[in-house]
């Protein structure tokens, strides 16, 4: 509540400009990749192993931001580091569309990789400071949701630009994309606050008997996150997941057209339907945890990853195609809603930057290695089905990574957070 009857809660403002922030600095600039990958791959002339390096790319340049944007957020406040990393993805896309050669196509996405990790961290983790730990997993699934915006978007929206610009589709592309990320991340700064406090606010879902945030100290006990054995052991659960949906979301287009026998209308067709099953799957899954406790919600969604995964490896036809896709929408961007949200109660409010961005670091080894795995094993077999297998046996051992876990620090024993 905002104290005064009839107003909105400034949360919900941060919540909706962060779900803006998550559509740009991940639904366009690792997601966009997906759909125009064909069409780049023919402009640049590169093989799997190369359009996998070219995704690895953009995850390394993630994977370095993603532990340092944490950092600085905490130190200087989320909204500037969000805005400024934004402000680099975008520009960094934009270039990308100039790129003729692999090497130049490679450079532009490692550093547009650099800005959505010091944006997209950063703004999960503002999201727990706005929001009380009884409704943290909540705003956390909201927020991933713009990932699924994106894939609503890009699904129809990619084939027609690639048509209607012939070889200079793919660059078109891209130029629009970067343009909208840029906007983005001007509005990001004019609307996002660091904290409920600088607006004379509670976080929202706070209760009459919470006690009052503490005003901030100058010291941070960053040395507490990372000694911390149970954010260690989130972190490399966390790396099944970073491995396996890059590389379904990587090759889910081209395996699709090359060997599902998919136009590119159709293809963007189940793209799209993929980006509206995705559409809630955080906020359900966030609640979800909330409820029955992190650990098991983790359990649950990367079962549904496994098999996901392995229905399109295994039964590689119309009907396995669409139920695969379907599941994973349902559970798509759930791990780090829940991941955002566990983080938060380990650690509280101003640590959450930089427990997820440490977290982010092991999530992030695993999205580097698997596009490059999977475009290698592709080539070598001369199919890209094995790869989607491979992903299902690493997301099985996700779940049992997440079944191991200890209850999380700040839940109760019915899996409610508290402090």
């Amino acid at each position: 509540m905002s104290g005064r009857a009839g107003y909105i809660h400034y949360g919900w403002v941060v919540l909706a400009i962060g779900t803006l922030v998550v559509f740009g600095s991940l639904g366009l600039a690792r997601f966009g990749y997906s759909m125009v990958l064909p069409a780049m791959q023919t402009g640049l002339g590169m093989d799997n192993t190369e359009a996998g390096a070219l995704a690895t790319a953009n995850l390394v340049g993630y994977l370095a931001l993603s532990v340092i944007g944490g950092a600085l957020a905490s130190r200087f406040g989320p909204r500037v580091v969000i805005a400024l990393g934004l402000g680099v993805a975008g520009v960094a896309m934009a270039l990308t569309g100039f790129a003729h050669s692999f090497i130049a196509a490679a450079a532009w996405r490692a550093v547009t990789g650099v800005g959505s990790g010091a944006s997209n961290v950063p703004v999960m983790g503002l999201l727990a400071a706005w929001f009380a730990p009884r409704r943290r997993g909540l705003a956390a699934g909201i927020g991933v949701a713009g990932s699924s915006l994106a894939l609503i978007l890009l699904g129809p929206v990619t084939p027609r630009i690639l048509a209607g610009y012939g070889e200079m589709g793919w660059r078109v592309f891209w130029f629009g994309l970067g343009g909208v990320t840029v906007l983005l991340a001007g509005l990001g700064f004019l609307v996002l606050r660091n904290a409920p406090r600088e607006v004379g606010l509670r976080p929202v879902g706070s209760g009459p008997m919470d006690s009052s945030p503490p005003a901030p100290s100058g010291r941070l006990e960053w040395g507490t996150v990372y000694r911390s054995g149970a954010v260690w052991h989130l972190g490399l659960v966390y790396v099944a997941f970073g491995f396996s949906y890059i590389i379904y979301v990587t090759f889910f287009v081209k395996c699709l057209i090359a060997e599902g026998g998919y136009s590119a209308q159709a293809a963007g067709g189940l793209f799209m339907v993929m980006g509206w099953c995705s559409l809630l799957c955080g906020l359900i899954w966030g609640t979800v945890s909330d409820v029955i406790g992190r650990k098991w919600a983790l359990v649950m969604v990367y079962l549904v990853h496994a098999v996901a995964f392995g229905l399109f490896g295994l039964w590689p036809v119309p009907t396995g195609f669409t139920l695969s896709a379907v599941l994973f929408g349902l559970s798509a961007w759930s791990i780090p809603a829940i991941m955002a949200a566990a983080c938060g109660d380990m650690v509280g409010p101003r640590l959450t930057p930089t427990a997820l961005g440490f977290v982010t670091l092991f999530f992030g080894i695993g999205q580097a290695l698997g596009p490059t795995v999977a475009g290698a094993m592709g080539d070598a077999i001369g199919s890209l089905l094995p790869s989607m297998i491979l992903a299902s046996g690493v997301a099985l051992l996700g779940a049992v990574g997440a079944a191991l876990l200890r209850p999380i620090v700040g839940e109760d024993g019915g899996g409610h957070a508290h402090k």
